[in-house]
């Protein structure tokens, strides 16, 4: 059993008559260059990689039976690199980690190994005094990599972003990444010695070019569960500022109503607070729905940031396009190769900071926008009178579902029920 685990087979004409029927997982893991997955693989329990959106560390855990007390206990500090795959399609770089947690338990004897990204240096965390002042994203990404022997690669749409004024008050360097990326509603991380800024939405790499859109039916998940929360439970996003000609502090919105969630930074300026409320005010519409589904067979090309279609599922998932957040994968000798994946709802790039601008019911049409799956480009539906439109929160998964919301919220306009 863990032999097809870890798909070792000695004789390659029994190998490739077996996977020609029925693939197995396989994997390649090296300890400071040194390859050990044969060593290791009669020893597997399980193998986990956690690979997380964002500057959150990705986090690999291996537990291996030391039943016969033969193990050698790796050095803190390992460089560990892992390969994942299948065997008739072959492995995946799934990066590098360094070994920061070892556990030795019994009986019966086990020894859990755990490592973090190899790419988040210290010096990230090491706080600092300076400040910013009328500069663009691309300039403050750019200082905060090199400072990190990091190499920065930052979107096209994210680097020309004006600030007036930042400052870093005994704050680190990856704090401080965080807060822009809440501010500017994007993602960072380091990948690769690269310090990586894109939009948040998902669908672009870094230079713009689209990446990969997954389809998932019903028979490629073996669980799922979906949720969708009650949008109304904010109606906006408040942000403070300070006026420069005034002490008062001052207030930015996005959205509307009564019930405002607000932000606990205080902005130099109108620009960031608005800005940042804008930002948040988009992850709360992107967490109004969210998925957690479980593929029975992993896929190791699936990474964070990727879009998706679900099929056959339930028609309210199919009828969204949905975003891709956090990636685990499990291999076992038990149950195989299998990975979870986290999703939220998607929305339109187009526009997306007016969505419930007209939610006060004072809108002369409804437009709704959907991803033509030829093109993979967004695309409108309408109804009614254009000029003063409802926006739709989502990015459906085609013209004939934005179609069905749009006819759904125009009914409900002209039709009100209670």
């Amino acid at each position: 059993m863990i032999d097809d685990v870890a798909g070792y087979l000695h004789n390659t004409a029994e190998r490739v008559q077996r996977d020609a029927v029925y693939a197995t997982p396989v994997f390649r893991i090296t300890v400071d260059g040194n390859d050990i997955a044969q060593l290791i693989s009669p020893r597997l329990i399980s193998l986990e990689l956690t690979d997380n959106r964002g500057l959150e560390a990705d986090q690999l855990s291996l537990t291996l039976s030391d039943h016969d007390g033969l193990l050698a206990m790796p050095a803190k500090g390992a460089l560990l690199h892992l390969w994942l795959g299948w065997s008739d399609t072959g492995l995946v770089n799934k990066g590098s980690y360094t070994l920061d947690e070892l556990e030795h338990n019994g009986a019966p004897d086990t020894l859990s190994l755990r490592a973090r990204s190899a790419d988040l240096r210290k010096s990230l965390k090491t706080k600092r005094e300076r400040s910013w002042s009328n500069k663009t994203l691309g300039d403050v990404i750019n200082d905060i990599a090199l400072g990190n022997d990091l190499k920065p690669t930052i979107a096209q749409t994210l680097a020309g972003q004006p600030i007036l004024q930042l400052d870093q008050a005994n704050e680190s360097d990856a704090n401080l990444i965080s807060r822009l990326g809440e501010e500017f509603d994007a993602v960072a991380s380091v990948k690769a010695g690269c310090l990586l800024c894109l939009p948040a939405g998902g669908g672009q790499s870094v230079t713009g070019i689209v990446l990969p859109h997954i389809t998932l039916t019903r028979e490629d998940g073996d669980q799922h569960r979906y949720l969708q929360a009650d949008r109304d439970s904010y109606d906006g996003v408040r942000a403070y500022f300070y006026d420069i000609n005034s002490a008062k502090k001052q207030e930015a919105i996005a959205g509307g109503g009564d019930n405002l969630k607000d932000l606990r930074h205080t902005y130099s300026d109108l620009q960031s607070a608005l800005r940042a409320a804008r930002s948040e005010f988009k992850r709360l519409q992107r967490a109004s729905a969210t998925l957690s589904y479980t593929l029975a067979k992993a896929r190791p090309d699936l990474i964070p940031e990727l879009t998706y279609t679900l099929m056959g599922i339930k028609d309210e998932i199919d009828a969204i396009i949905w975003y891709g957040g956090n990636v685990q994968h499990s291999l076992s000798a038990d149950g195989g190769y299998t990975m979870s994946l986290e999703l939220e709802s998607k929305l339109p790039e187009d526009g997306v900071e007016d969505l419930a601008e007209n939610d006060d019911g004072d809108y002369t049409g409804v437009i709704a926008y959907y991803r033509d799956p030829k093109t993979g480009k967004e695309k409108t539906v309408t109804a009614g009178d254009p000029d003063k439109p409802k926006r739709l929160q989502w990015l459906y998964a085609s013209e004939q579902t934005a179609r069905r919301a749009v006819g759904r919220e125009w009914a409900r306009k002209n039709f009100p029920t209670g």
